[in-house]
């Protein structure tokens, strides 16, 4: 065949421009390409021997060859695959709606062996990337079959390529790309070799890698050696280390999980998260039929440092036949897993020409929701079997767990089955689920009650505990500041509802008659004390929650808690200004003693001092400051002194 130059189609021209100048985020993405393309032809040359015996040589020792010519600045990707006639070289390289992959698998889709292939994409597409890194690319090819002939490829991308009989002496491809100013980094043994390793790794055949030295380099390696032993010496090594594939071949998440020891799991996941602990929990599964994916997933033993930083990446790494796509796909489960690592492979996720991004379809949703699904489910089986080890891992990534009953209404009721609370009823670090809780909730009881705290402690000190406690009614404590925020998500369980009991009405029958008692006998005192806090509190009454305490403070059903409240204004939100109810125990002496000073002096500054200091108290116990810091401790400087200072 005679030299023909010929002009890409306009559709072609507007690739290429989009590929060298936009479509892919990271240059090296082009060896990914062509390797995987190199990958393609090689199936296909396996997948057409199955039909016709003599296409292939038996025995032949598949493989994928780099070779990079540093001197040269030229780096060869060569396969031993099926190859191409120049037909097909035309078709494929020339015509973008004519991608040679595209109608292979169109033809493979009619026979019963279709289901077996897994080729990755458009070679037409995936080979323009070439042209990132090169002015020039060289391709030359020969389609097996006896009465084939090589045929070279040759364009520097600006708009026109030529066709003549190349030289090659079996099936398959060779492209060499001839590198722009500047991509010299290209022929360095060591960028290719983090290349393969970050996306060709699992590739199913050996990918070699032959380096040739700048002759300068080479008489200055010759010059260090200090004998002609040591420069055999180095050339063997080096000769060996071409002989040894760059990539592993072994895709751990292919293989049955009955067949990977557990070694090989904690290796594999210290590989990919740099986590050299054990990972809590391994998740080994594959999916067949109208979503067909494979899927190696762990749970983490500890939490990393960085867990709650937004720009934090963080992801599943996603391969298509086991090359990878996406080292940190956001898109393959919800934010609240986002501590899970691990890999899906999917033979036929549906993404851009780039394969640099999902594309908005069913089939990623199903695989979400798949992977999601068997999270919980492994994390269900962690608590009902191992409840100790699930403690230990709800320590760590339980407040994230939480995030997930704000946002992912599907899995509401599996969430709430796997939290955890410290309660009025557990010591020390115990905690217990919400099916515990109700299981042991007394006769008479028909709420779920939750008290929300700054810590422990102050949770179990909190005068909204008292009548709790007397009626042996166990009580959920909300310490994360999380609990607070997916509260209204977690408005009811197992058809009960949860309340706050630092809620107004507490429905509580108990004490209403002595409260309703108390509101007539001290009418007045309330009006005083109203009036005096007028500006800060919506009302003073009697509260039938109190038995210990002086006072305590409560809020409306629609108002934000204090521990809202607190949180809001740390992260330097805007807080409404509402007024909380102040309580008082109608069998604590100090409602006797403010009566009394009510009645010698109504307006009286000693009264008005008091009742202050009351509100003040009742801020402190809730983990609130006094309003006036300043003026509460002057206020209580002068009672102390004062010898007719309330009890």
């Amino acid at each position: 065949m005679s030299k023909k130059s010929r002009p890409f189609k306009t559709e072609v021209k507007q690739l290429l421009d989009l590929v060298i100048h936009s479509l892919y985020s990271k240059k090296e993405i082009f060896l990914r390409e062509l390797i995987s393309n190199a990958s393609d032809a090689i199936d296909r040359a396996t997948f057409e021997a199955l039909t016709q015996p003599d296409l292939i040589a038996s025995g032949v020792a598949w493989s994928i060859r780099l070779r990079a010519d540093k001197a040269a600045r030229t780096l060869t990707i060569s396969d031993n695959g099926i190859g191409m006639s120049a037909e097909e070289v035309e078709q494929n390289i020339g015509t973008i709606a004519s991608s040679g992959t595209r109608k292979f698998l169109e033809q493979m889709r009619q026979t019963d062996k279709g289901k077996d292939a897994e080729l990755i994409g458009q070679f037409g597409v995936g080979f323009y990337a070439a042209f990132m890194v090169a002015d020039k690319v060289e391709l030359t090819t020969r389609r097996a079959g006896n009465d084939q002939k090589a045929v070279t490829w040759t364009s520097d991308g600006s708009g026109s390529y030529t066709l003549e009989d190349g030289t090659r002496d079996s099936h398959g491809t060779d492209i060499t790309l001839h590198l722009r100013e500047g991509m010299d980094e290209f022929c360095d043994d060591w960028r290719i070799r983090s290349i393969v390793k970050s996306y060709s790794n699992y590739i199913a055949h050996p990918i070699l890698l032959a380096t040739v030295e700048d002759p300068k380099d080479k008489d200055k390696d010759d010059a260090k050696a200090d004998t002609k032993e040591d420069a055999e010496a180095e050339a063997k090594a080096k000769a060996e280390s071409e002989a040894k594939p760059l990539n592993s071949m072994k895709a751990i998440w292919r293989r049955d999980k009955k067949d990977v020891s557990a070694d090989e799991y904690k290796e594999f996941y210290a590989h990919i998260s740099h986590d050299h602990q054990a990972p809590q929990e391994t998740i080994h599964f594959s999916v067949e039929g109208a979503t067909e994916f494979r899927a190696l997933l762990f749970v983490p033993s500890h939490a990393p440092y960085d867990l709650f930083m937004r720009e934090r990446k963080h992801g599943l790494q996603l391969y298509v036949k086991n090359v990878l796509i996406d080292a940190d796909c956001e898109a393959l489960l919800p934010e609240y897993l986002r501590f899970v690592k691990g890999v899906v492979d999917s033979s036929d996720l549906p993404l851009n020409v780039s394969r640099e991004m999902l594309q908005d379809d069913a089939l990623p949703r199903r695989i979400r929701k798949s992977l999601t699904g068997k999270v919980l489910g492994a994390l269900h089986d962690m608590l009902e079997n191992s409840p100790d080890e699930y403690r230990a891992f709800f320590v760590q990534f339980g407040k994230v767990l939480k995030e997930g009953l704000a946002n992912d209404f599907e899995n509401q009721d599996k969430l709430k089955d796997l939290l955890l609370y410290a309660t009025s009823k557990t010591t020390g670090t115990e905690t217990a689920t919400l099916k515990q809780v109700v299981a042991r909730m007394p006769e008479g009881q028909k709420l779920l009650y939750a008290l929300a705290a700054e810590s422990l402690e102050m949770a179990r000190q909190s005068p909204h505990m008292e009548i709790f406690r007397k009626k042996d009614w166990e009580v959920l404590f909300w310490i994360d500041p999380v609990d607070e925020w997916i509260a209204q998500s977690l408005s009811e369980y197992d058809g009960k509802e949860i309340r706050s009991v630092e809620r107004g009405d507490l429905d509580l029958d108990e004490g209403k008659e002595s409260a309703a008692k108390a509101a007539e006998v001290h009418a007045s005192l309330l009006t005083a004390m109203q009036s005096t806090l007028d500006a800060d509190i919506q009302s003073v009454r009697f509260s039938t929650r109190l038995t210990d305490s002086a006072c305590c403070l409560v809020t409306d059903a629609n108002a934000a808690s204090p521990t809202m409240e607190r949180m809001m204004r740390a992260m330097n939100q805007a807080v409404p200004k509402s007024k909380r109810i102040l309580e008082l125990n109608p069998a604590h002496p100090l409602v006797a003693r403010l009566e009394s000073l009510h009645a010698e002096e109504p307006a009286g500054d000693k009264f008005k001092a008091c009742v202050e200091l009351l509100h003040g108290q009742a801020l402190l116990q809730e983990g609130s400051p006094p309003k006036d810091p300043a003026r509460f401790v002057k206020l209580l400087s002068d009672l102390m002194v004062r010898a007719d200072a309330p009890a």
